[in-house]
């Protein structure tokens, strides 16, 4: 089943601007924040609240939907996933504050490991300009 071209991400950070980045599975320091397409008739903030869990084993009702959308060219690596005429990705932007870093429970079959980052450094190191400038929007 191809992906529908619609997915979110997710800044994970605490009240110190700590930034949760987890490491994509079988990509050499392929950083990003948590992100995920949408299911079939799925709206965004639900999709945003089952790939926290999924991907952190974090359930909250506190992700805020910053109201921000990104299109972007989806990279050559994915475009397989997608059907034959899709170029192109919509992302709805999310962000969650925590009090502080918690220890998160990955997906093992997306990530193989995750590190909290000051802000800056976090923005530095993700592959996605898109997830870069979330990062940086953060207040």
């Amino acid at each position: 089943m191809k992906k529908i071209p619609k997915s979110v991400l997710i800044i994970i950070y605490t009240k110190n601007k700590d930034v949760l980045l987890l490491k994509k599975k079988n990509y050499k320091d392929m950083w990003q924040s948590v992100t995920g397409s949408l299911l079939q008739n799925e709206e965004p903030i639900d999709a945003a609240k089952r790939e926290l869990y999924e991907e952190t084993g974090i359930k909250s009702e506190k992700i805020i939907d910053c109201k921000k959308e990104n299109v972007f060219e989806i990279y050559e690596i994915w475009k397989h996933k997608y059907g034959n005429d899709v170029t192109h990705n919509i992302e709805y932007v999310f962000k969650l504050e925590l009090n502080d870093i918690v220890k998160i429970k990955i997906d093992n079959n997306e990530h193989d490991s995750y590190k909290w980052m000051p802000r800056v450094k976090a923005a530095e190191e993700v592959f996605s300009h898109t997830n870069r400038q979330a990062i940086f929007d953060l207040t």
